[in-house]
């Protein structure tokens, strides 16, 4: 994986259990010194050409929503009984590839159990400020990039016999969309070094990527409006931003979910 030579992806979500992971029925029952996987998973990044996943399974032979040790992670390469669906047709972020994966009894070596029986769940929970700081990045990135290519365009459109960025309105708009890119990153920088310091918490990087991506979803959409007719057209940067940002506030737990797990912690 370090070299590049075997591609991966993170096999977790199913048709009926996005960010409710306890709600997966993929399961792995013990046959001797293998497990048997079936189940099937969706939206998996690298589903196509990846060469191996990391199957999260249920392994306690349950059928409801699983218990917190219900569930245990699995490496399990491409091989019998491993087939790829049709590669997903997403709006945005056309660059990598989506599928569907479907496992019927693949046989896996208990070597290939990661970790301990039962705390799948615990792992991936483990990993989730991470992740949902490496969004927060991304959107942050998204933003900046964006607000940059809008102040160019601006510069140099016409309209009405002047340049579109000598408008108020159009003034107004980037004096906001600054001062949100820069509260944006002074915030995510900060999430950085808490991370870094070892003491992000769940909480914390769920503030982190829902402030972060809801930003830019709002800005990609203003910069887009700034860019009038041409911001509609793929070839533009702000178009294909415009898509691929919509996914930040779904991906990695639904900004629904970022809420729910901040509003917890008030409540406690």
């Amino acid at each position: 994986m370090v070299s590049g030579e075997n591609v991966t992806s993170i096999a977790w979500t199913e048709p009926g259990a996005g960010s409710d992971l306890r709600g997966i029925r993929t399961k792995a029952v013990r046959d001797g010194d293998d497990w048997l996987i079936s189940g099937q998973k969706t939206f998996i990044g690298n589903g196509i050409s990846g060469d191996a996943s990391l199957v999260l399974a249920r392994t306690d032979g349950s059928t409801g929503r699983g218990k917190h040790d219900s569930f245990s992670l699995f490496m399990v390469g491409k091989g019998e009984g491993y087939t790829t669906g049709k590669q997903l047709d997403k709006m945005g972020l056309k660059a990598s590839d989506t599928a569907e994966l479907f496992f019927d009894d693949v046989r896996v070596p208990h070597a290939d159990l990661v970790g301990e029986e039962g705390k799948g769940l615990q792992y991936a929970a483990e990993q989730l400020p991470q992740g949902r700081l490496a969004i927060a990045v991304a959107s942050s990135a998204v933003v900046r990039a964006i607000y940059e290519a809008t102040v160019r365009y601006t510069k140099d459109r016409n309209a009405f016999g002047e340049r579109v960025i000598d408008f108020q309105n159009t003034r107004f708009e980037l004096a906001d969309i600054l001062t949100e890119l820069e509260v944006t990153e002074t915030y995510v920088d900060q999430a950085i070094r808490a991370f870094n310091a070892g003491e992000l918490d769940a909480a914390s990087a769920a503030r982190a990527k829902l402030w972060a991506s809801e930003r830019a979803k709002s800005v990609t959409d203003r910069c887009l409006q700034l860019h009038g007719g041409y911001g509609y057209i793929l070839e533009y940067p702000v178009a294909q931003a415009f898509l691929a940002a919509r996914l930040l506030t779904i991906f990695g737990g639904t900004n629904e979910i970022m809420r729910d797990v901040v509003g917890r912690t008030i409540a406690d």
